[in-house]
Parts: C-alpha cells; structure tokens; sequence
C-alpha cells in the first residue's frame, strides 16, 4: 500500500490501541526513573555512532559518548566496522577522545598500551612483567554490536540484540528510498539543553504544536491534522507524513500561491499565476513535473522515490530517542540523549545531511543556506547561538515544561488523538522499564 492511498485517513494496522498509562511529571526529573531508564532501555536499542563516510582507511574511528558509556566504532582492514567499549582492559582509561580519529592502533595515553583496529592487544610495556606471560595477542577490547546502514554508524550494547533492519522493520525498506547513504552531513550541532530527554521525544511525536509554534511553514506544509499521515508501526517507531507544496488547510489562505510555492513552481517550468486561487494543486503538479524533468534537471536520485517522497515530509521517530525528517534533497536528523548526571537536562543533536545543488556550493538547510562540504559536530552552549529556526522553537518551549512538569497541578496529561504517539511512546517505554520488553 502507497502513502498515497492512505493520506488522510487511518488504517488499522498503523492505528493500535493505547491503554490510557498516566504520563506522570516525576519521569522527566526523578533520578531513580532516569537509572531504570538506562538499565532497561539505553543499553538495549539500536544508536547511530556517527557518519559512515568518516571511516575511509583501516584504523579511522568515531566515537559516540552515550550518558556515562563511551563506545569506539573503527574502520576494519576488510572494509567493515567493529565497535568496542572505549576503555583500555588494563585500568580503565578512555583510549580515543576526538569523535573522529584514526592511525594504526589505538593507544592508550596512561600506560601506553597499544589495540589494533580489530580490538587486539599489540603492545605492552614491560611485557615479560605479568604472572600470566605476556598478554599481547590474547587480550581483546569489549566488542559491542556493530552494523553500517543509511549512511550511519550503529552499535547496540546488548549482545542478544535483533539485528537492525529487523529492528526498524518496515521503517528499515521505506529509508532505503531516499539512499542516505549518498548524502553529506553539511550540519552538525550540538547543545547540553536544559529540559529532560524525553520533553523533546513527545514534541516530534505530535504535530499538535506546529500551528502555535512554526507559523512560518503555513504558507507551503499542510499541517492540518485531518490530511496528516500518523502512522505507529507494529514495532516501537512512528512516522508522520505532512504534504509538502501545499498550503495549511487550516486556514482560509489556503488557495494563495505564496514563496516558497510559487518559487518552486517556476523552477519546474510551471507559471504560478495559473495556480493562483488553486494552491492546493501545486502540489500534484510539481510532482509530475517532476516525474517528467527530474534527470534534467539534475536529480537523478528522484527515481527511487514515490509521488509523495517527491513532495512531502516523512517524519520518522525511532524508539527512544532519534527523529529523522525526510524530504527529497536531504534529511534531518534531531536527537535527544539523557544528560550523565541530571536527568533534568539532556544532550540535543541536529544534523543535516544533503546532497549537492546542481550548479551551486550552497544548499538550503534548517538554518538558510549552508555551505555543501562535510562538517564535523560543534558544541554550542545553550541559548548561545541558533541551534536551526524550527529547532529554537521547539526548545523554547522545552525549558518552560520541564519547570512546569514539577507542578501539583499536572497531573498527568490530556491528550487529543492526534497526539496518540505520545502517548504509545511513554507506554512503550513503561513496558521496557517494567520488563514487559
């Protein structure tokens, strides 16, 4: 079945019932609820470590800091990707600290001691000095799952984990699409937040908020709930899909042809004064247009995907913690990670990986025009710099509930359907904490 045949209506199979579980405040700041968290979730999922295209020569390593768990992921003399827990067997010390390193060994900087790529004690000093005869080649770094897919890096700490395309499960087919893979990370920010993890997971699970909070996408994103997409697959993982070069149907300017509309109309060799009092077609027709001039163009990758990838906005949420928004030219991924040691803030992440403009250096990203060229992540202070425009917004409002979530007077949320997938996330995440997962 294409998304086609389903916008604006529910189907059954994506539509499971939810039990009414009380979203309680003390989740989003109980210390003791952040730990069961980490011993029943965390170290059970799939995570993405990094950008597969930062491992090019044998010995190349990302590093991704998970709360208190450092993991290393390096590139293999055969081509493939092992990860290991980043800390020397000797006495613990942390081996690799940049997130995106490589050489011949990792060595660990306390003592010296020397891991090939493939985890493997090579160097020691003083190695005649150990009751057990010399260690070296008998002694391997903690290995943790490992598997490359869409572009990215992925580990999982528990050894008995499904593998990941069985994880994703349907997700796993419709990514294929967009080929991430032939993608480039243009934007890579990164911010210590001051909200719980968990705030930002419910804003990508509902598009209730988008009218009061991203005005700005009225003009080109139909945000109304009754011709949205709300999809909860069988698994843990969500998606939405919003139509793209159509004006919100919320409102009575739904039929004025305004930028970015008529921009891309013109691009695709279509007039925009025959749209005008029609704007609702613009879509349907881009698409053919598309269909019709895509190699052209320059777009070659357009083969792979349907009339609504063409156009619209498939926005996935991955169990626990990962958004990917998906749009013909590129992808967003946001993140949220619990904080090591406060459970009332958390470590937010949003990339943007796209794929070149014909005849330009430039690509239009969350925040404007950004520079085609792979960038690695930078840390920005909260409240310091713009973390993207629709980003800002979202975390504006993040702060102000995690005050409000210590109040007597929440008591547990009041939910409109179209935010079902809140709901089903934090009673997923009831099961895993119970034990029921």
């Amino acid at each position: 079945m294409t998304v086609e045949t389903f916008l604006g209506r529910k189907v059954a199979e994506y539509d499971p019932p939810v039990r009414g579980d009380a979203i309680t405040g003390d989740r989003y700041y109980s210390k003791d609820w952040a730990q069961q968290e980490w011993d029943r979730v965390w170290t059970r999922v799939w995570h993405i470590g990094g950008v597969a295209a930062d491992l090019v020569r044998t010995g190349d390593y990302l590093t991704h800091n998970l709360v208190r768990e450092p993991v290393v992921m390096m590139k293999q003399q055969d081509g493939s990707v092992r990860a290991f827990f980043n800390a020397c067997k000797h006495r613990g010390y942390r081996l690799a600290w940049n997130e995106v390193g490589g050489g011949d060994a990792l060595t660990c900087g306390y003592h010296g001691w020397k891991w090939a790529p493939d985890g493997t004690l090579i160097e020691v000093q003083d190695p005649e000095d150990f009751a057990a005869g010399n260690p070296c080649g008998k002694t391997r770094l903690e290995e943790v799952r490992c598997e490359v897919e869409f572009g990215f890096v992925w580990y999982n700490m528990d050894p008995n984990a499904r593998p990941l395309r069985d994880w994703l499960g349907v997700v796993a087919d419709q990514l294929d699409a967009w080929q991430m893979d032939k993608m480039t990370r243009v934007m890579a920010v990164t911010s210590d937040v001051p909200c719980n993890w968990k705030i930002i997971r419910d804003n990508f699970n509902e598009s209730y908020h988008i009218p009061t909070l991203h005005p700005q996408i009225a003009s080109s994103i139909d945000d109304d709930y009754t011709d949205t997409v709300f999809e909860m697959f069988p698994n843990e993982h969500n998606r939405m899909v919003m139509k793209g070069l159509q004006p919100s149907g919320r409102y009575s300017t739904c039929d004025i042809v305004e930028l970015p509309l008529s921009e891309a109309l013109a691009f695709w060799d279509l007039d925009p004064a025959a749209f005008e009092g029609n704007a609702k077609a613009v879509r349907k027709a881009v698409q053919a247009q598309k269909r019709k001039l895509f190699r052209e163009k320059g777009y070659p990758h357009y083969a792979t995907l349907s009339d609504s990838q063409l156009t619209d906005y498939h926005h996935y949420t991955l169990f626990p913690n990962v958004t990917l928004t998906m749009w013909p030219d590129g992808a967003q991924l946001l993140r949220s990670e619990p904080h090591p040691t406060d459970p009332e803030r958390c470590v937010f992440d949003h990339w943007f990986m796209a794929r070149p403009e014909i005849g330009s250096d430039t690509v239009v990203g969350p925040s404007g025009p950004t520079k085609f060229e792979a960038v690695d992540r930078t840390f920005i202070p909260y409240g310091s710099a713009s973390l993207g425009e629709v980003a800002d917004q979202d975390l504006s409002v993040a702060v102000g509930q995690q005050e409000g979530l210590h109040s007597r007077g929440y008591t547990g949320g009041l939910l409109p359907l179209q935010e079902k997938r809140v709901q089903r996330f934090h009673e997923i995440l009831n099961d895993y904490v119970e034990g029921r997962r």
